[in-house]
């Protein structure tokens, strides 16, 4: 216990849980006090998700004891948990897409007239929420599937703090939200802090732990590592507690671009009901091109029409110089055009998360496995998934175990090795580390660059401006649909890419950051 400070408002003590002979957690600790914002460190598979699904009562620890307000306590259900002050906003979303957005706020407790809802009282504490999240300008009567990713987000945060929780749990609750929600969660959890509320925040972004944490803990392996107070180690000191190794922040080597070499994928004109307007770009093998801008500039929806997802797209698509008309992601992943796009949201778009590790492997190289008469070869099968397991490290307990069982980082390289196990030329990334920890961040990053030093051509699109400095040969930045600029080789800094993405000058670009370099 620090001196000077109040007695904890939570602990936790020699922490156990097991899953057969994987142990997620062994004999973990934590401790929360009211009034201060508490960040949880670790790579995917720390152990952290189990720690909080133990805190918040999804799941129950095979040893040790949680002690809330002096009182020790066990939760047999995330409801048990929330009527006792703990609240968790985890990381994949738990609204009803067709429900209003009011009702998914007040969806556990919804007030009644008469043995109906009251929808104006409904309404009235969905809009208290939702300006309490910083996120007023929702409206309560919103269907959640018509909101994109970034506000169902923030409606997310307004629905735990509808139940007014003494104790708010983050898992990534900013990874899926554009710069201008992050500032407005970050003011709000400061306010929170305030309050008296005690917060458990999870995020792989140092930044956004450097602007809130007073104390951090490390978890390595299922084990607890140490707890700091915050500011009082460097972004690698902690990054080397996380991983037990010595941490050298550096993207691949960039080789020296062949621009002789004829584009593999080329766009003319390309435009979407006025969500994309006149775009054009080529990619030639070997290059990775990133994509720039702003959350919501047409970035998403670029990769979208190139892999035939959107319909009545106009402009022209060439692969290998010739005219192509994507009308699907069957002819998108064809032998014609053969790309792959990593989606997104890996739990809803690019798993399927109770089948196993092997079925979402082999799902999308089907015609790869199977003879001539549409039978699956086991033994090529096996060696395929062997060949892809070993080359993107993913780590799990064996390829036969749902793939839902695994961190979010394997997780995520389960769906980036299912494409791979297609030998794609074309390979589209919809901001693939967003969620990941900074050790599988790395192991992506080397990967791209040997995947484009193979000969593939990657469009890479992230919101991470250190990504497409580090790891883009050119950077095309959107705004509105448009691309306003494209940058390379020494014009990839952050000054250019802020700039562009705003529309504005450069001189007013570094005013922004600072005259960050």
């Amino acid at each position: 216990m620090q001196t000077g400070q109040a007695e904890p408002l939570f602990r936790m003590e020699g922490i156990s849980k097991r899953y057969g002979g994987v142990t997620a957690l062994e004999d973990a600790s934590l401790t929360l006090r009211a009034g201060r914002i508490h960040a949880l460190l670790g790579e995917n598979g720390a152990g952290k998700s189990t720690l909080i699904k133990v805190m918040s009562g999804v799941v129950a620890p095979d040893e040790g004891r949680m002690i809330f307000d002096g009182r020790d306590v066990s939760f047999a259900s995330p409801a048990a948990a929330n009527d006792a002050g703990i609240v968790c906003i985890f990381q994949e979303l738990s609204l009803i897409p067709d429900l209003s957005v009011a009702d998914n706020i007040i969806v556990s407790d919804p007030p009644m007239r008469f043995g109906m809802i009251d929808r104006a009282t409904q309404r009235k504490l969905a809009e208290d929420a939702l300006a309490r999240a910083g996120a007023s300008d929702i409206h309560p009567s919103a269907l959640v599937k018509d909101l994109p990713l970034s506000r169902r987000q923030m409606v997310e945060i307004a629905k735990a703090l509808a139940r007014k929780p003494r104790i708010l749990i983050l898992d990534e609750a900013t990874s899926a939200l554009t710069a201008a929600d992050v500032k407005k969660v970050i003011d709000v959890l400061k306010r929170l802090r305030d309050e008296g509320l005690a917060l458990l925040y999870i995020s792989h972004r140092m930044h956004e732990i450097a602007e809130l944490a007073d104390d951090c803990t490390v978890f390595r392996n299922g084990n607890y590592v140490a707890t700091y107070k915050a500011g009082t180690k460097t972004d690698d000191e902690v990054v080397e507690l996380m991983i037990g190794r010595e941490y050298n922040h550096v993207f691949p080597p960039k080789p020296v671009r062949q621009v002789d070499q004829p584009p593999v994928l080329e766009c003319q004109g390309l435009g979407w009901i006025g969500r994309l307007r006149d775009i054009s770009f080529a990619v030639r093998p070997g290059e990775v091109v990133g994509l720039g801008g702003l959350d919501g500039q047409g970035q998403r929806e670029l990769l979208l029409a190139l892999f035939g997802v959107l319909r009545g797209t106009t402009g022209e698509v060439k692969v290998d110089g010739k005219p192509e008309m994507i009308s699907s992601p069957s002819k998108a992943r064809g032998a014609k055009c053969g790309m792959a796009l990593i989606p997104e949201d890996r739990k809803t778009e690019g798993l399927m998360l109770p089948m196993t590790v092997r079925e979402n492997l082999s799902f999308a190289a089907l015609d790869r496995v199977s003879n001539a008469f549409g039978i699956i070869d086991t033994a090529k099968e096996n060696a395929l998934i062997d060949e892809m397991v070993k080359l993107l490290a993913i780590r799990t307990a064996g390829v036969d175990i749902p793939v839902g069982a695994l961190s979010g980082g394997n997780q995520q390289k389960v769906v980036i090795a299912k494409w791979l196990m297609r030998q794609p030329r074309i390979i589209l990334l919809n901001d693939p580390t967003r969620g990941i920890d900074v050790g599988t961040k790395q192991e992506i990053y080397q990967l791209l660059r040997r995947l484009a030093d193979d000969g593939a051509a990657i469009i890479f699109y992230s919101t991470d401006y250190d990504e497409l400095i580090g790891c883009c040969d050119r950077v095309l930045v959107l705004y509105d649909g448009e691309v306003k600029r494209e940058l390379a080789g020494d014009e990839i800094n952050v000054h250019n890419l802020i700039a562009s993405a705003l529309n504005i000058s450069t001189a007013e670009a570094a005013a922004r950051v600072g005259g960050r370099a």
